[in-house]
């Protein structure tokens, strides 16, 4: 079930955002050194010579010398795309893209995208088929029933390595996780439950297969489609269908309902009625998955059974059955111990798995992104798709149900460190920025975006509204904003709210504010309402300041420096606090955080500090735990020189306070990074490679964060301005729409501020 139901943009957004930087969203890069001749010759000729004759002589060996063992196919023929139908292999082609991203955020699983133009299931299995030798796993995803059960079971047959089609398998893997914990809850056993199916698709059947195969009863389970109750002897059943039919004399979705446990609707929006749900017995357990809206919702759903349990495919509603949190995991596992096939006990291990998750105590940060501390019950029996622990939980219990049942070919021995390297394959900063994400859309901001007619500003300002963030307060040219606003396909342009220092109600409080705070510094009122009403950086760190937001994002049209001076007019530091920033370069499996890039140009110790302290907060607040490195061009005194005296004395006062982080200094970066070079200094207080930088100045700090930034190719957030009164954050003038949204919900969210 998709997660983006209830999220808005435009058409043309959309569109961007496919199109932008590069079309599409994925890309392939090398995994090894390709700088050299000697890089070319052994990655191609003659070097390729050496595990191409190994693989022949040992088809294993390919799981050691190519990428087979981490990719997956994701194929489809376009025959069932989303809720949109029959609309082409072609069409299909950005729905894939985005499995594809998917398999990779989530589980570090290598994927491609095929798409095949062919609605011959003959044809599709042969051409999948043929791929064996490419591919570990093959996902089938949007391809119409019943062909997709005819295309998954030859497959299966045919193919010694993983094959699942999600449409079916992967709803069913999450519902069936939701239905464990509903049973628990209301005192139920599978064996006994009375289940009425409403929907007779590829997703539909394949819950109700795997529901039975973990103990419901088959004649304790109707199923219906369109046109009514699935019973035996009815005309018209194909033997998908008819696999399901039981002996009764119902035959409306109504009569099947009367006293039904549970209801799983996977059909169409409105299918199920509120006198339906009444019949229905004590504590019903109602699962409306229709996408993208639900057979009835929880409200309409509890508003006459307050004691049910509901669930939907929705992110706005409790109980999310939501794939993600299945097929990434669940081909994370399979690939690990080189399954043969994903089978019915792998399925049902992944379901145990993710409803056992739910049941645990729910980490802070998890909590957090609801609002509320959100524990095992009623409205939380599905663990969130961003659950960090997913991974691990999931993946393990899918590697050891395939070795327990004989399909895998590569048995894990030590699961301890299998568990611990599922960890150290993902970032925690992408795990917990959607936390972050997710945490501010429970308790929505209003952010001032101070230049709003610049369209990169207001194009992220329109993304932080319609993706449910909260609030921009727009400052600009009334008219010239509402025209980019149309320009940018939005259809109300008025429905936004716009600041314009010409007009604005707010003046007068700014210019009395500003006059207290600015006549002994040499400004006259009449200076002070010239600034109000011409500088848009000091117009709208006012609005902050009088609290007409809760957070201010601007810098594009300025630089750094500049736009900090007109803010300081009318902002202070937090009180205690010392204002710098920070970079955060994000790597596949690491962030490294650098400070201060932006603010003080020759700290002292107790900046430096300070600095420290706090990137390291801002550190553990984005899932890691902090080593920190006063770096330098000397290593321990090696040069010696004269810059040398405030990281040291930095560092004394660090031992002087015992911060509870590990922290070391004056090094070099090589003494920092480099575990080799790291064991030249066996005294060093850092137990692994530094991931706080702590730069000595601000010229190599700013220096080293944009040559990363521009040359490294990884990700980067910032700068991310810290320690001001109110969240301030002074974007780079390079930035795109995507970069200014960040900052905007980081400083929401209250990580940068």
């Amino acid at each position: 079930m998709s997660d983006e139901s209830n999220v808005r943009f435009t058409e043309r957004e959309a569109l961007f955002y496919h199109s932008t930087i590069r079309p599409g969203k994925i890309e392939i890069i090398a995994s090894k050194p390709m700088a050299t001749q000697r890089d070319l010759s052994l990655a191609y000729s003659p070097g390729v010579a050496v595990p191409v004759q190994a693989i022949a002589d040992n088809p294993a060996c390919a799981y050691d010398y190519t990428a087979k063992g981490n990719l997956v196919a994701v194929i489809t023929n376009g025959t069932a795309i989303l809720g949109m139908g029959n609309l082409g292999a072609l069409a299909s082609k950005p729905v894939m893209e985005g499995k594809a991203v998917l398999f990779k955020r989530f589980a570090d699983v290598d994927s491609i995208d095929i798409e095949l133009n062919s609605e011959d299931p003959d044809a599709i299995i042969e051409a999948v088929a043929m791929m064996e030798p490419t591919f570990g796993g093959i996902n089938l995803e949007d391809i119409k029933a019943p062909e997709c059960f005819v295309i998954e079971q030859a497959l299966r047959e045919r193919m010694k390595i993983p094959v699942m089609h999600d449409d079916q398998h992967g709803t069913a893997i999450i519902a069936a996780a939701g239905l464990v914990n509903a049973c628990y809850l209301t005192g139920r056993d599978f064996k006994d439950v009375k289940v009425v199916v409403n929907g007779a698709g590829a997703s539909a059947l394949a819950c109700t297969a795997l529901i039975k195969s973990m103990g419901v009863r088959h004649e304790n389970v109707t199923v219906c489609d369109t046109k009514g109750v699935i019973y035996v002897g009815r005309d018209g059943v194909d033997q998908f269908k008819s696999a399901h039919a039981i002996q009764t004399d119902k035959r409306t979705l109504k009569e099947a309902m009367q006293g039904a446990d549970i209801v799983l609707g996977l059909s169409a929006a409105g299918a199920i009625t509120q006198d339906m749900v009444k019949g229905m017995a004590d504590q019903p357990i109602i699962f409306a998955m229709a996408n993208p809206d639900p057979e009835i919702t929880p409200p309409d759903a509890k508003a006459v059974r307050p004691d049910a349990i509901v669930a939907t495919g929705r992110s706005d509603y409790p109980n999310q059955v939501n794939n993600v949190l299945g097929f990434p995991f669940i081909f994370r596992g399979a690939l690990d111990v080189r399954a043969t096939a994903i089978n019915e006990e792998m399925k049902i291990a992944a379901a145990m798995a993710i409803a056992e998750l739910a049941r645990e105590q729910v980490p802070e940060e998890v909590a957090a992104a609801y609002g509320k501390n959100q524990q095992f019950g009623h409205d939380y029996i599905i663990p969130a798709p961003f659950d960090p622990r997913l991974m691990e939980v999931v993946s393990s219990a899918v590697a050891k149900a395939a070795m327990d049942t004989g399909v895998a070919q590569k048995p894990i021995e030590d699961f301890d460190a299998y568990r611990h390297s599922l960890k150290a394959r993902l970032n925690p900063t992408t795990s917990v920025l959607t936390q972050v994400y997710e945490t501010v859309k429970a308790n929505p901001k209003r952010v001032i975006f101070a230049e709003a007619e610049n369209e990169v500003v207001l194009r992220a300002a329109i993304q932080f509204r319609d993706f449910g963030y909260g609030e921009p307060v727009l400052v600009g040219r009334t008219e010239a904003v509402k025209a980019k606003l149309t320009e940018l396909g939005v259809g109300n342009p008025d429905s936004y709210e716009i600041e314009n220092s010409a007009i604005s109600e707010h003046v007068p409080a700014m210019v009395e504010l500003l006059y207290q705070r600015l006549q002994r510094r040499g400004f006259m009122e009449r200076d002070v309402r010239r600034m109000v009403n011409q500088d848009r950086n000091v117009f709208a760190a006012a609005l902050l300041k009088l609290g007409v937001g809760d957070a201010l994002v601007t810098g594009m049209t300025r630089t750094f420096a500049q736009t900090m001076r007109e803010v300081r007019q009318v902002l202070d530091p937090g009180a205690g606090r010392l204002p710098f920033g920070i970079h955060l370069m994000i790597g596949k499996n690491y962030t490294v955080f650098l400070a201060d890039t932006t603010v003080n140009e020759r700290p002292t110790a107790e900046e430096l500090a300070v600095i420290a302290k706090e990137t390291a907060a801002v550190a553990r607040r984005l899932g890691h735990e902090p080593r920190v490195a006063f770096l330098s061009y000397s290593t321990f005194g090696n040069p010696p020189g004269r810059w040398l005296d405030n990281i040291r004395a930095a560092v004394s006062i660090l031992d002087a306070e015992n911060p509870g982080f590990e922290y070391e200094g004056e090094v070099a970066p090589d003494a920092a990074l480099n575990p080799t070079v790291m064991a030249n200094y066996p005294f060093s207080r850092l137990s692994a490679p530094a991931n706080v930088l702590v730069m000595p100045g601000l010229q190599s700090a700013n220096i080293s964060a944009k040559l990363l930034r521009e040359l490294a190719g990884n990700p980067t957030i910032g700068p991310m301005l810290i320690g001001m009164e109110k969240p301030v954050q002074i974007i780079p003038m390079t930035a795109i729409a995507p970069d200014v949204l960040t900052l905007a919900v980081l400083a929401a969210a209250g990580i940068a501020g």
